[in-house]
């Protein structure tokens, strides 16, 4: 029990204070921005990064990775809200944490094994053009100074851990937002700050239970809402995950941080927050500034609440510059420079399957729409590749009467048109043997493929013997071939399978 609680909790504490409290720093602002975008008071999204992120800390899958009310989640809640108000929203955030948990029960995060590297490639460069992106009306039509703030953050960010000893050990984007801070205040100077983006809460907050009819009737309405934000939070927070991975270069329980997500999000129902997910930036942020364990998410939960709450006069003068500067650090940081690099080393498929899942990402500010665009391009590619991978030979016997065909590879809806035409049905032989030991049979089109062959040489008064089938193979041909049946197979049956 201590030595779990030591190798999770306690094993980098300074490191995880220090990044719990950058983070802390830099979900003020972005939690005030969702709320303005989701249409409710920005204290709904401060309470559901505070509450999410501390339940996460307990019982996510991912240690490192910080959960908070997100952009993503935001965008979806926007119809729900106006139309029928935040009691609804809040229903909504815990019908998706039931689902949420429910998927985790049916291990859904083990579907990550299917999205491809070029996918994730896309993903993260998206957020990285997605995050600089959000970051431009803080840049556009203001004063030079809060350009030349974001200039010296962005210098304070990359060059103080070159300073000796202190370096090492205090997070930079930390010393920039400090720094930045008390420049402005000793300046006076009149730009755009924490406060400007909206009131901060005063109060902690209180269990509640949405006010909403329990009937089918809210149920159909809230159903639909939840159902897509419970795929786009277990979307962003797996794919944020698989990264956070890389970084770290460890592993995490994919499907406990399903259940996790879910029972994050109906705390934060319960408490006024609404539903949230994985955050990549602030993950980032937190990897990069040092913070590695699960006390990494609780100190920066905790410490948004504390500041917020009864520091908020602090934290209204914290200047968006500063914060500017952290983001654009993470979006320069969360970029994957190499893919553009290695453009031209690597296949076309892998490389159309990327910018597509970034101009998707991109232009939908969706992140489900792209990563589904991107892993159905790369099943599209994969299954047209594996298509090609087969072969299929021949040999007649002596006298003529009799023809071989040896098959190689893989047989399925993509190679079964490949496999049908390798058959000369006009030859005149009295018997043909098919030699399946090297094949492979894998779905109903293949098994389709096979009728075709044998009941068209029948039909040409040729003998087919089919030779060889595996036993995976074997069975899906019993089950749902036509050749080997009893019945006779008519020329209309040959028709109807050649798809005439």
């Amino acid at each position: 029990m201590l030595q779990s609680l030591r190798n999770t909790w306690l094993f980098n504490i300074r490191g995880d204070v220090l990044a719990g409290l950058v983070v802390a720093l830099a979900l003020i602002p972005e939690a005030i921005a969702f709320s303005i975008i989701a249409g409710v008071d920005p204290k709904v999204g401060l309470y559901a990064s505070f509450c999410i992120a501390v339940v996460i800390a307990f019982v996510g899958g991912r240690p490192g990775m910080i959960s908070a009310a997100t952009g993503a989640m935001a965008l979806l809640m926007v119809t729900l809200v106006k139309n029928h108000g935040l009691e609804y929203l809040l229903a909504a955030t815990l019908l998706c944490g039931a689902l949420q948990i429910g998927a985790g029960y049916l291990k859904l995060g083990s579907l990550m094994r299917f999205v491809s590297r070029s996918v994730v490639t896309g993903f993260v460069n998206a957020l990285a053009i997605l995050i600089f992106m959000a970051q431009l009306p803080e840049l556009t039509n203001v004063s030079w100074h809060v350009y030349a703030m974001t200039a010296t953050g962005l210098g304070i960010i990359y060059l103080f851990p070159y300073v000796p000893k202190i370096g090492k050990v205090i997070p930079s984007p930390l010393v920039c937002i400090l720094s930045m801070t008390a420049v402005a205040m000793v300046l006076g100077l009149d730009i755009r700050t924490v406060g400007d983006m909206g009131e901060l809460p005063d109060t902690l907050p209180i269990f509640l239970w949405p006010n909403v009819p329990l009937t089918f009737e809210t149920l159909a309405i809230i159903f639909p809402y939840a159902a897509a934000l419970a795929v786009v939070g277990l979307l962003e927070s797996m794919m944020t995950a698989t990264i956070v991975d890389d970084l770290t270069d460890t592993t995490s329980d994919k499907n406990r941080e399903c259940k996790g997500q879910g029972v994050a999000n109906i705390a934060s129902g319960l408490l006024g927050g609404m539903a949230g997910c994985a955050m990549i930036g602030q993950s980032v942020i937190n990897v990069k500034s040092g913070g590695r364990g699960r006390l990494s998410c609780l100190v920066a939960g905790s410490v948004l609440l504390l500041m917020v709450v009864f520091l908020s006069d602090w934290v209204r003068q914290i200047p968006m510059a500063a914060l500017v500067a952290v983001m654009i650090m993470v979006s320069i940081g969360t970029f994957s420079w190499d893919s553009l690099r290695n453009l031209k080393q690597y296949p076309l498929s892998t490389n159309i399957v990327m910018i597509a899942t970034v101009v998707v990402v991109v232009f939908t500010h969706n992140l489900a729409y792209g990563v589904l665009v991107g892993v159905l391009l790369a099943a599209m590619f994969f299954a047209n590749k594996i298509g090609h991978f087969m072969y299929i030979g021949s040999q007649a016997d002596d006298d003529g009467s009799q023809r071989r065909y040896k098959v190689v590879g893989q047989v399925f809806f993509s190679s079964a048109d490949k496999f049908v035409a390798a058959f000369d049905f006009k030859e005149a032989v009295d018997k043909v043997s098919i030699d399946l030991s090297r094949a492979h049979f894998w779905d109903i089109t293949a098994v389709a493929a096979l009728d075709k062959v044998v009941l068209k040489f029948r039909r040409e008064g040729t003998d087919v013997e089919v030779l060889g089938l595996n036993e995976a193979s074997a069975t899906i041909v019993d089950r749902f071939g036509v050749h080997d049946k009893s019945a006779p197979a008519g020329p209309e049956t040959v028709d109807q399978l050649m798809g005439h």
